[in-house]
C-alpha cells in the first residue's frame, strides 16, 4: 500500500499531510515547529502521523517538503563563508548595485551590507567582450596563486562571476575547474552561469552569491533530514518544493538551494490551484495566513502568476518564482505602540517559541492570536483538537496591558489588533490586484493557513469580495499541495536580437541548447519519455526599454512567421500591462526560457463523504465586528455534511484552523468539502 507524504515547515507549526490512495485516506497532522532544528519536528511529525494511524514507514513511496531554512539563514545572516572571484575591475559590483534606494523617501535607510565582505572579493585578469571576443585571456597562473589565499581565508564556498559569461561561459568554467583542483574537496566552487545564466551582471552575481551562501547550510540540513527519515524507516527519496512551484530532487536542492527560498508559499498556491479548479473556481486570490506572515497571490484562469525578479533578505534574486506578496501579519504577530502612540501589529512575531501569551510558554506580549482568544473568535480552552491548551487569562492580561497604554477598553483593543492586522493584509492584496489592473471584487478569496479563515471575511469585505472559499483542511493546505506537484526545472538562455532576419537563427541556437540541457536533467532524474513535458516562453521588449515582458511560445523551431506571431503577441501583452502599445517601434527578443516538467502520479482531491448534517455541540459569545458579543453556535468541521448550509453567526472549529461565518452571511459545504461563504449584500464593513 503506497503512502504519499507532504510536509510544510512554518514559523509556528509544522504540518504533515498523508495520502493513502488505495484506501482513500487523507490524514492531517500538526505539531509545533522546532526553529533551531526544523528537521526534528519534520521527523517527529512523520513518525507520529504514521504510528497513530497504523501505517508502515516502509510503505512511504513519495515524500515532499517545503522549507524555510534558506530564507531564515539569509535573513539572520547564519550562512556559509563565501568568497567571490570576478573580472578585474568588478570587485565592488555586488556592493554598488543599482542606483535605487530601498525606500524612495527614506534617505537614511541603507542597503543591507553585502553577504561577501570586500576582503573576500577577489579579482582576476580576464575579459570577454559582449560579442565573445577574448580581450584578455584568463590568467590561470594568477588563479592558482589566488587559491592559496582562499585556503588561508578558510572559505566554505567560492563563487566565480565573470563579465558576459551568461553567453560566453568558457572562462568561468575553466576558472571553476582550476579552483576545484587547487582547493580542498570540502570547499564548494560554482559559477554564476551554473545558477542562472541570464544577462544583467548585478542580478546574476547576486543570485549566484546567495546560492553559494546557502550551500553549506542546506547541505547540513538535508543531511540531518535524510538521516532522521532513515532512522524512522522511511526509504523514499525526498523531494523539495521550489519557489517557482514543482519539486526538485535532493541532488538539485544541494546544488541550487536558492531555488527553495520561497518553497512554502509556492506549495500553498499549488495546493489552492488544484483544489479550486476541482471545485470550479479559476479566478481566485489566495490568502495564506500563518503564525508569522501572510502570503497572498492572484490566480487568473487557474494559472498562478510568475515573477522572475524579486528580493530575499534585501538582495535581488533573479530566478522564477510564483508571484507571492508576503507581509509580516500572522497569528503570532506582536501588537505594539509606536513612538506616535499608534497601535501597530507586526512584523515582529512571537513565533513558536515562546509563542503568543495564551500558549503559556513564556510569551508575554499581546499577539493577534491573543486578541482572537479575547474576542471569543478562538477557543479559549485548547487548539489543535485539544492538543494545545490555551490559557485565556494570560491572553486577557497581555491585551489588557496594551489597552492601559492606549487608554482603551479590553475589547476595543483586541478588536483594534485584529483590524490593524487585517488592514495590512488588505494592502498586500491591493498590491497584487488593484495596482496591476485587476478588480479584486471579480475574484473569490481562497483562505487557508492556520489563521486564514479567521481573517478572510474581514479582508473580503474591505475589498468588496463577495465569496470566500475555505478548503477542508486550511491549516495544512501547503503540505497537502506538495502531494499534487510535479518535478520541474527552469532553464534560460539570453538571446539579445532585434526581430528581423537575424532573429530565427539566434533563437533556434538558444532553443537547441535549452533542449540539450533540459534533456540532460530529465535523463539524470530518470524520467520516462511519456512523463515529460516542456513549456516555453520568450522575454521581449521594445528596443531601448530596460525591462521585458514574457510571451508564451509553442516551442517549435523559429521562422519568420513564428517570430512575427510573437511580436504581435508582445504588442498585445504590452498594451494589457501598460495601457498602450507601439507597433511601429522595433521589438527585441531578450531571453528564451524553458520549463521542463516530470509528471508524477497525483491523487485527485477526495470527495467529501459526510452526508448527514452536523449539529452545534456548544455555543460561545463572540465579537464579530461591533462592540457587542453575539452568542454563536459552535460546529465541528468534520461533522458538516455535503451541501449543508451554515447561517451566520457561527463558528466552525477543526484541528488545524477556526472558521467564522459572520452575521448575515451563510456558508455551504460543497462536494469537495470546501466551505463556500457568501457575504450578504450591503452588509457593513466591520473594519
Amino acid at each position: 500500500m503506497d503512502i504519499h507524504v507532504g510536509i510544510d515547515v512554518g514559523g509556528t507549526f509544522t504540518d504533515v499531510a498523508v495520502n493513502v490512495p488505495e484506501a482513500n485516506r487523507f490524514i492531517h497532522f500538526k505539531l509545533p515547529s522546532t526553529p533551531g532544528e526544523p528537521d526534528r519536528a519534520i521527523v517527529e511529525g512523520v513518525a507520529r502521523a504514521l504510528a497513530e494511524n497504523d501505517l508502515n514507514a516502509r510503505d512511504v513511496m513519495r515524500l515532499s517538503h517545503g522549507t524555510t531554512v534558506g530564507t531564515n539563514a539569509l535573513i539572520q545572516r547564519r550562512c556559509g563563508r563565501v568568497a567571490v572571484v570576478t573580472t578585474e575591475g568588478f570587485r565592488d559590483l555586488i556592493e554598488i548595485g543599482r542606483q535605487v534606494r530601498p525606500r524612495m523617501y527614506d534617505i537614511h535607510l541603507d542597503y543591507p551590507s553585502p553577504i561577501v565582505p570586500r576582503q573576500l572579493r577577489f579579482e582576476v585578469r580576464e575579459r570577454r567582450r559582449a560579442d565573445g571576443t577574448v580581450h584578455l585571456p584568463l590568467d590561470e597562473a594568477g588563479l592558482r596563486d589566488l587559491a592559496r589565499t582562499l585556503v588561508d581565508a578558510e572559505v566554505e564556498c567560492v563563487v566565480v562571476c565573470f563579465l558576459n559569461s551568461y553567453v560566453w561561459p568558457e572562462h568561468e568554467e575553466r576558472a571553476v575547474a582550476l579552483l576545484r583542483a587547487a582547493l580542498p574537496p570540502a570547499v564548494h566552487v560554482l559559477s554564476s552561469t551554473s545558477v542562472y545564466p541570464e544577462f544583467r551582471e548585478y542580478e546574476r552575481f547576486s543570485t549566484a552569491v546567495l546560492n553559494g551562501a546557502l550551500l553549506t547550510v542546506m547541505n547540513a540540513y538535508l543531511n540531518r533530514f535524510t538521516a532522521g527519515l532513515e532512522g524512522i524507516g522511511v526509504r523514499a527519496d525526498p523531494k523539495v518544493s521550489q519557489s517557482a512551484g514543482g519539486l526538485m530532487s535532493l541532488g538539485m536542492a544541494r546544488r541550487l538551494p536558492i531555488r527553495a527560498s520561497l518553497s512554502g508559499p509556492a506549495a500553498g498556491v499549488s495546493g489552492a490551484a488544484v483544489r479550486s479548479a476541482a471545485a470550479g473556481f479559476e479566478d481566485i486570490i489566495t490568502l495564506d495566513v500563518g503564525g508569522t506572515s501572510t502570503d497572498v497571490s492572484l490566480m487568473k484562469g487557474g494559472i498562478p502568476g510568475e515573477v522572475y525578479e524579486h528580493e530575499i533578505a534585501g538582495f535581488p534574486l533573479r530566478l522564477p518564482a510564483i508571484d507571492v506578496n508576503a507581509v509580516g501579519a500572522g497569528g503570532g504577530s506582536i501588537a505594539w505602540i509606536d513612538s506616535d502612540d499608534l497601535l501597530k501589529v507586526g512584523p515582529m512575531s512571537a513565533g513558536a517559541d515562546p509563542g503568543p501569551a495564551c500558549y503559556a510558554l513564556g510569551g508575554g506580549q499581546a499577539t493577534v492570536t491573543d486578541a482572537n482568544v479575547v474576542l471569543g473568535r478562538l477557543n479559549g480552552d485548547a487548539l489543535l483538537g485539544g492538543g494545545m491548551p490555551i490559557a485565556k487569562p494570560l491572553a486577557v492580561e497581555a491585551v489588557r496591558r496594551l489597552a492601559a497604554c492606549l487608554d482603551l477598553e479590553l475589547g476595543e483593543t483586541a478588536l483594534g489588533i485584529v483590524r490593524v492586522s487585517a488592514a495590512t493584509v488588505v494592502k498586500a492584496i491591493r498590491a497584487i490586484s488593484v495596482e496591476r489592473g485587476h478588480d479584486p471584487s471579480e475574484f473569490a478569496l481562497y483562505a487557508f493557513g492556520g489563521a486564514g479563515p479567521l481573517f478572510a471575511v474581514d479582508v473580503a469585505r474591505q475589498l468588496d469580495i463577495s465569496r470566500v472559499i475555505v478548503p477542508p483542511h486550511p491549516g495544512i493546505l501547503c503540505a497537502e499541495g506538495l502531494l499534487n506537484c510535479d518535478m520541474a526545472s527552469d532553464f534560460v538562455k539570453s538571446a539579445l536580437v532585434v526581430a528581423g532576419p537575424d532573429a530565427p537563427p539566434t533563437l533556434n541556437s538558444a532553443r537547441g541548447e535549452l533542449l540539450v540541457r533540459s534533456g540532460s536533467w530529465l535523463d539524470e532524474e530518470g524520467v520516462p519519455p511519456d512523463k515529460r513535458s516542456l513549456s516555453w516562453s520568450v522575454d521581449m521588449r521594445y528596443r531601448g526599454q530596460n525591462f521585458e515582458i514574457g510571451v508564451a511560445s509553442d516551442g517549435e523551431e523559429f521562422d519568420a512567421a513564428a517570430c512575427e506571431r510573437l511580436v504581435q503577441a508582445f504588442h498585445a501583452a504590452h498594451e494589457f500591462n501598460y495601457g498602450f502599445a507601439s507597433p511601429d517601434e522595433p521589438v527585441e527578443f531578450v531571453n528564451l526560457k524553458l520549463k521542463g516538467m516530470a509528471n508524477l502520479d497525483q491523487p485527485a482531491p477526495a470527495v467529501w463523504v459526510v452526508s448527514t448534517e452536523g449539529k452545534p455541540h456548544a455555543s460561545r459569545d463572540v465579537v464579530f465586528g461591533g462592540a457587542e458579543r453575539i452568542t454563536a453556535p459552535l460546529y465541528r468541521r468534520e461533522e458538516l455534511g455535503r451541501d449543508q448550509v451554515i447561517e451566520g453567526p457561527a463558528v466552525v472549529e477543526q484541528l488545524d484552523s477556526t472558521l467564522l461565518v459572520f452575521p448575515g452571511d451563510h456558508g455551504r459545504v460543497d462536494d469537495w468539502g470546501n466551505m463556500v461563504i457568501t457575504l450578504a449584500e450591503g452588509s457593513p464593513s466591520w473594519n
